[in-house]
């Protein structure tokens, strides 16, 4: 299927522009994306008889405010950052990975089986074990709609969700039949041993240690992308396929690396909510995290190396959206409109850029 393609970069400024100019000129649709979302988002929120000033107050200062609320960010961050990740890479070469989900759910039931089959083991061994077999599992899971995808053209938007609705059966099977834990309170997997539970970061609350491997994740997926053979290839395949091809290039075999790739990420997330939130399996454990990180990638525009930067932005509009529902009595849901807003002002913003340019030329 192909596809229109978000590249790492926008098209290249003339080579008389001062690195200032070019930076202010990349910035200045996501802020001018970012003030429009929040004055239409505040005529609604003072419609509905809210204390706009209040709301907004709320959602930028809660995740600083505390310690709680920075760690509970920073924990959010991380599954956020991954299925971003799992969905901009398969983008760059003109595929859409929609089952982050999934690839979560599955690496965190194989996580978590491993956590509890081999509970006795020292934490030197075990830890690595539950993050491989989230790792592996998702890029199992991803690889049936690569396979798919790959020898029989079936579209991956339609194999990747469809897989989404597997996945709830799996881990509700491994909850309710396999691993159960009636004193849960809800469907849920007994706990992992503590050898598979990461370690703390900081003082109380802390974070998990997930976050650094987040972080080296993110890194790496920039350099590989960026300054590598192999993601010369991705991204050569995803602005021309048929010309990648005449080149020597094997356009579905990167395709079907990347959206492996993709899955792999999210299966780490799922390990890693596993091994640093939850202890368990939880049924409903992927929260909205599907939906946010798309909308994240798209608003990083596919660039791996902004994923993070707009991720952490958004944990920031998510976890101050709970304290604004509480405090001030704005539905939560309000934060989604906010961040949808973000995506449609930043897409019209090159759709008049587009314009404009042709009118130049």
């Amino acid at each position: 299927m192909s596809a229109p393609v978000l590249t790492d970069t926008d098209a290249p400024a003339p080579a008389t522009e001062r690195p200032a100019v070019r930076l202010l000129r990349g910035l200045l649709p996501y802020v001018l994306a970012l003030v429009l979302a929040f004055v239409v988002s505040g005529v609604v929120i003072a419609a509905l008889g809210y204390d706009v000033v209040e709301a907004y107050r709320t959602i930028v200062t809660t995740s600083f405010r505390t310690g709680f609320g920075f760690t509970e960010t920073l924990t959010k961050w991380v599954p956020l950052t991954l299925l971003a990740l799992g969905f901009t890479i398969p983008l760059a070469v003109g595929r859409f990975n929609i089952g982050g989900e999934g690839q979560l759910l599955v690496g965190a039931t194989a996580a978590a089986g491993v956590g509890i089959v081999y509970a006795d083991l020292p934490t030197a061994v075990l830890l690595p074990l539950v993050v491989l077999a989230g790792v592996l599992s998702g890029a199992v899971w991803a690889g049936i709609a690569a396979f798919l995808m790959g020898r029989f053209r079936v579209n991956e938007i339609l194999s990747t969700v469809l897989l989404n609705f597997v996945s709830f059966q799996v881990l509700d099977y491994a909850a309710t039949e396999v691993w159960s834990d009636p004193a849960a309170g809800v469907a849920a997997t007994q706990r992992v041993g503590e050898g598979a539970e990461l370690p703390v970061l900081g003082g109380p609350p802390g974070v998990h240690a997930g976050i650094v491997l987040a972080l080296l994740v993110a890194a790496a997926t920039t350099v590989v992308t960026r300054r590598t053979a192999a993601g010369f290839e991705l991204r050569a395949a995803g602005a021309n396929p048929r010309a990648a091809a005449i080149n020597g290039i094997r356009v579905e075999k990167v395709a079907v690396v990347a959206l492996v790739v993709g899955g792999a990420l999210g299966g780490l997330a799922g390990a890693l909510e596993v091994g640093g939130v939850h202890g368990r399996a939880i049924e409903g454990m992927q929260s909205n995290f599907l939906l946010l990180g798309i909308i994240i990638g798209l608003i990083a525009r596919g660039s791996a190396l902004w994923v993070p930067v707009v991720a952490f932005g958004i944990a920031i509009l998510e976890v101050g959206a709970s304290s604004m529902q509480r405090t001030v009595g704005v539905p939560a849901e309000m934060v989604l409109i906010i961040e949808a807003l973000i995506l449609i002002f930043l897409l019209l913003s090159d759709v008049i850029a587009g314009r404009l340019a042709r009118r130049v030329t």
